[in-house]
């Protein structure tokens, strides 16, 4: 409670170091203009990315449609496949040729993925092999040359160049061996009923061309992707026992699944409840299959995507429930109908802690993450219990059948959060990580908080506040080592001991920092709402971010961006003085501080008086603008027991000892 105004007094005082990693001098005066100096940013607006952080008038970015045809052959374990490719040029450019991805190329010997990150590949394909590519003019296809450097393909556009508002289409046959359990991401695992394939990065995918730089072909070392959006028409031919789950919608079950498993489906789309679609039982029974013998084909459509997968296993349990969200059609021309949560997985995944429980973490994933920041756009949420990727594709994501309790509730939790970010914010992974698993790790924070009563909060895993569940201090060792590196370091240049605590951790924490304690909840929600839904299915930068939060939430936070993404500093207050005014606490108490460290965040300054109750002040970043020593006067109450500088301890100040000070008796 508060007993009336208080006055602050600015001083200035000398240096001093900070015990630790790295020392720190006390900032001075002039100091604090550099502190508070505003920050550049690495991208000038212009009329493509306006000065507000929303899209400019001139935005553009172009599109890419897909028609896809795969086979897998089981006892070769190769995938086969023949894409339609139409891509359409929205840039303002001509373009002579186009770039498309080839990241299976990173399992190739001596592929730059190898040499950049050889503890990834102790096992080798002979990558994509491109049997042939052809435009396609009026059903009639002129064969092209591609010109293929490790994980990028160039096709050079005979004639005159795609101008702005031409489509092109392209015809790609291809082939390549899935990789076993060391492929990572995507890989063929044996199962107790059969192997599972979990397919990703396994079309040719086209490279974006933006205003940024370009044509953006950094190759692909094994880390995340940078892709266009457009519609997916794909279909998978398996052996007649297999269960097909892929992103989107499945548009042939009639053709696929048996009419027991339609009904349970119907079912599920009807219950909050998790319905077996294919149980135990039918693993091993032949009969459930809707063939006996030969191939089936599943044929799958997906609306506004970057990019889509699929898993495919004779070992598959099946189940799912509906999603609390509207329906939605599955294709252009269909019906609107009920969305699904949905798991697969092995018998070796059945448990009552384990992947019995995994569609109702799908399901709350999805319903939480749409009612608190963007609503989810497509049918279905798929879970699939595989090797142990823990990996992201839209509307579905692989993740281990061992899995059981917190972890697999936090791990499906995150990789359906990356349905966000950047499936539905599409950044630039392969080069600004902090937006894509920061953001998503932040949103995974308070889903962890909000699961059934705080099951699993607080979220504590490799991603967040992963030693005592308070980022308050877990982060202290982040931010003191002086080898960390920053939040804006390119993806590819964090090495693996910092990815998960600055890429995830740090990038996550700062935005808790910023919504509890610089602008609080009302404003950063509405803020970072906005952000989702002004570069839902676009390509923000950094700087897009840096700018839409300071415009919608009406807050210069140059020096918190600096301090926190651009460098590693922390906040670091210190008690230097209590006392009464002329030694009279009828005429109040004024309590000195001191900042040490050069990240100003706001701090709370509580006053702990003798009968029980107290006085806090927040004491704002701009107190720090000219001094590095303030007085705040307190009006005068009951005797003062003590003051506390963070009493809630939400900050990261890594010297504590000098946060609390006696009021000295007479």
């Amino acid at each position: 409670m508060a007993y009336g105004k208080l006055m602050v007094i600015l001083t200035c005082a000398g240096c001093c170091a900070i015990d630790g990693a790295q020392a720190v001098p006390v900032p001075t005066a002039m100091d604090m203009r550099r502190v508070f100096t505003p920050q550049p940013l690495p991208d000038p607006p212009n009329r493509y990315n306006s000065g507000s952080g929303l899209p400019g008038p001139d935005y553009w970015q172009n599109r890419a449609d897909y028609v896809i045809h795969a086979h897998i052959d089981t006892p070769t374990h190769a995938l086969s496949g023949e894409e339609t490719l139409i891509y359409t040029n929205n840039s303002p450019d001509s373009l002579d040729t186009l770039w498309l991805q080839l990241d299976q190329n990173i399992y190739r010997p001596h592929s730059r993925a190898g040499f950049a990150n050889p503890e990834r590949h102790p096992n080798t394909t002979d990558g994509m092999e491109i049997d042939s590519v052809a435009i396609v003019h009026h059903g009639h296809e002129t064969p092209l040359r591609p010109r293929i450097s490790d994980t990028r393909m160039q096709l050079a556009l005979p004639g005159a160049p795609l101008s702005h508002g031409q489509k092109v289409q392209i015809r790609i046959r291809w082939h390549y061996i899935i990789p076993g359990p060391w492929g990572g991401r995507t890989a063929v695992t044996p199962a107790r009923d059969g192997e599972i394939y979990e397919i990703a990065q396994w079309y040719p995918r086209m490279c974006v061309y933006d205003s940024h730089r370009g044509w953006d072909t950094l190759p692909y070392l094994g880390q995340e992707f940078y892709l266009e959006y457009g519609n997916f028409d794909y279909s998978v031919t398996v052996p007649w026992n297999f269960t097909v789950v892929g992103s989107g919608a499945l548009l042939n079950p009639a053709q696929v699944l048996t009419r027991t498993e339609r009904a349970r489906l119907a079912q599920a789309a009807r219950s909050d409840r998790t319905v077996m679609i294919r149980t135990e039982h039918d693993v091993t029974d032949p009969t459930s299959h809707v063939a006996r013998m030969g191939e089936k084909t599943w044929r799958f459509y997906m609306e506004n995507t970057r990019d889509v997968s699929f898993a495919a296993s004779p070992a598959f349990l099946w189940d799912a429930a509906r999603i609390d969200l509207p329906p939605v059609r599955p294709a252009p021309g269909m019906k609107p109908v009920p969305r699904l949560a949905m798991s697969v997985y092995p018998r070796e995944g059945i448990g009552p802690q384990a992947w019995d429980r995994s569609t109702e973490y799908v399901r709350h994933a999805i319903e939480y993450f749409s009612r608190q920041w963007f609503s989810y756009p497509w049918p279905n949420a798929i879970n699939v219990g595989g090797h142990g990727a823990g990996m992201e594709y839209p509307g579905i994501v692989f993740d281990g059948w061992e899995d059981r309790n917190d972890t697999l509730f936090w791990i499906t939790t995150h990789e359906l959060g990356h349905g966000w970010f950047p499936m539905i914010v599409g950044s630039n992974e392969r080069r600004d990580a902090f937006m894509d698993e920061g953001f998503n790790t932040f949103i995974d924070a308070y889903a962890s908080q909000h699961f059934n009563h705080g099951e699993y909060a607080p979220k504590r895993d490799a991603e967040f506040a992963p030693l005592t569940g308070r980022p308050a201090d877990d982060i202290i060792p982040v931010l003191k080592d002086p080898q960390a590196p920053t939040l804006m370091t390119p993806a590819e240049l964090v090495p693996e001991k910092y990815r998960h605590p600055v890429t995830y951790f740090k990038s996550a924490y700062g935005l808790v920092l910023l919504r509890e304690q610089i602008l609080g909840p009302e404003r950063f929600d509405t803020a970072f709402r906005r952000y989702i839904q002004a570069w839902a299915y676009h390509h923000p930068t950094p700087s897009d971010f840096f700018r839409l939060m300071e415009s919608e939430a009406g807050e210069d936070l140059g020096w918190f961006w600096r301090g926190w993404y651009f460098e590693n500093d922390w906040p670091d207050y210190a008690l230097s003085r209590l006392s009464y005014i002329n030694n009279d606490a009828r005429q109040g108490t004024q309590v000195s501080i001191k900042a040490k460290g050069r990240l100003m965040l706001p701090v709370t300054l509580r006053l702990a008086y003798s009968d029980g109750t107290h006085a806090d002040q927040v004491i704002p970043p701009e107190s720090w603008h000219l001094a590095d020593n303030i007085t705040v006067a307190f009006p005068g109450g009951p005797t003062v027991d003590r003051a506390i500088l963070d009493p809630e301890h939400v900050l990261p100040d890594p010297d504590r000892s000098d946060n609390i000070r006696l009021m000295k008796s007479r």
